[in-house]
């Protein structure tokens, strides 16, 4: 039992059950050919209704969860919000497989938007029950981890479709198998004693064992309620039961001031810049990946030739990836070039989605599709970095929760006046020459302001010289 509990309390352990849980809940082979498996004999419905009726419901449910769940996580302490993520994973891949009609896949799409939207706790778990020494190689295993399993997923779907060795139906009984070896890992997991936000109290007494000669527990609290400019009535005459649940509000308030402060704190600057484009940019970038397989579709329909969705899916996670890696490489001031760098990156992600717009060639789309990916892992990557070197851990997961709800707010914006037929209801083409337009509109923004910010710069180092010789 001795050698059990030091191994559970070393930062090994829950690294690699975390990675198993990664690796199992993101193999999912169908996923690059779930349009084709939706508008074919096994559901039957149309294009038109997976796109502007059914795809629509994850983007509203997504935004509605996002913030309360943000919240939730860190309060729950990370482990049963990952053990609900893949619970409702699970009943997700049941609802593809057996339920029928529109309203049912809707429902299908509600609980995929709290998968996602639960995805917070995956690697908020791993800071709570590592050491800070440990950081870099346990996020570094969990993220190559979790790209494996999507890679490996895209490639297993093609070479089964492809081989015609299964079909979609019992693709999916393997996820189903897959996603059950997911939340039996997750029941495994070490409950972490505290989190960034709510329990930090917790932790730090856990860390320095006062003795019961030292300062009173709720000294600390006091203060920070004194600092934050509340003061409240004395407690000897509240009930028992009052006392925790008055604490527990107290608690919440702090952390809720705490964030407002610390959000006003971290956009200023050039970080405000890094983040606008991160939430322009995702918010693009999600509604691209969520409706090109039905420009796929649109371009070459599937009961006509052999798709190649889940190669191509591989091939951009692998080119993807490598994007992703050289930054590390590449010593580039970035806070000189990086305006510049998104804009001209963005713009090639806008010529690339043209050309799979109006070319008209499956291959054509294929190759777009890659370079977009590929761009956006790159420029996504750049602008993390920046971030993250200038913030503590907590407040990067600040700014990561927001940028990412700032994009989520515009997507869903989009989605309801361009994709849902209560909206205007846009067909495949002209919903993806919006998305080319929306990114070179990003593109002549941060261009514009790059190529302001190289000219003040010059005249600077301009103005700056001649008193240099002088002196």
């Amino acid at each position: 039992m001795d050698a059990l509990r030091r191994l559970q309390a070393g930062w090994g352990y829950p690294t690699v059950l975390l990675c198993v849980y990664g690796f199992f809940s993101t193999i999912k082979p169908l996923e690059p050919f779930l349009i084709p498996y939706l508008t074919g004999p096994d559901k039957n419905l149309t294009t038109e209704q997976v796109a502007n009726q059914i795809f629509p419901v994850w983007t509203y449910s997504y935004l509605v969860i996002l913030l309360p769940v943000f919240l939730l996580t860190d309060y729950l302490r990370y482990k049963p919000v990952i053990v609900f993520q893949c619970a409702n994973l699970l009943a997700t891949t049941v609802m593809l497989l057996w339920a029928e009609g529109v309203a049912a896949m809707q429902a299908m799409q509600f609980l995929y938007g709290m998968v996602t939207a639960t995805e917070v706790a995956y690697f908020s778990y791993i800071y709570s029950v590592v050491d800070l020494q440990h950081y870099r190689k346990a996020t570094s295993y969990c993220r190559s981890v979790q790209l494996l399993g999507y890679t490996l997923g895209a490639v297993l779907g093609q070479a089964l479709v492809s081989s015609s060795l299964m079909s979609y139906h019992n693709i999916l009984i393997m996820t189903l198998v897959m996603t059950c070896v997911a939340l039996a890992t997750s029941l495994f997991l070490p409950m972490p004693q505290r989190s960034v936000f709510f329990h930090r109290q917790d932790s730090r007494a856990a860390a320095t064992q006062p003795s019961a000669a030292s300062t009173p527990p709720n000294t600390l609290e006091e203060e920070e309620e004194k600092g934050a400019g509340g003061s409240g009535p004395p407690e000897t005459a509240k009930g028992a039961a009052e006392v925790p649940l008055q604490k527990s509000a107290k608690g919440c308030l702090r952390v809720v001031r705490r964030l407002w402060r610390d959000c006003r704190q971290c956009y200023s600057g050039s970080l405000l810049c890094w983040s606008v484009w991160w939430a322009l940019a995702t918010c693009g970038y999600n509604q691209t990946v969520n409706y090109v397989q039905v420009l796929w579709e649109h371009v070459q329909p599937s009961q006509n030739f052999t798709i190649y969705n889940g190669g191509v899916e591989a091939l951009s996670n692998l080119f993807g990836a490598a994007s992703a890696s050289a930054v590390g490489f590449v010593h580039v001031n970035w806070a000189a070039w990086g305006e510049l760098a998104l804009g001209s990156c963005s713009a090639l992600g806008a010529a690339a989605l043209f050309l799979m717009t109006f070319m008209g060639s499956i291959w054509v789309c294929y190759a777009g599709y890659v370079i977009f990916k590929s761009l956006y892992m790159l420029l996504i990557t750049i602008a993390m970095f920046q971030i993250a070197a200038e913030l503590s851990m907590e407040r990067y997961a600040l700014i990561f929760g927001v940028n990412t709800f700032g994009a989520l707010v515009l997507q869903t914006v989009l989605t309801a006046v361009v994709v849902d037929s209560r909206g205007l209801g846009l067909d495949i083409v002209p919903q993806f020459t919006i998305y080319g337009s929306y990114f070179s509109t990003i593109a002549a923004i941060f261009l514009l302001r790059g190529l302001y910010g190289q000219v003040k710069r010059c005249r600077g180092h301009a103005h700056s010289s001649p008193e240099g010789e002088a002196a």
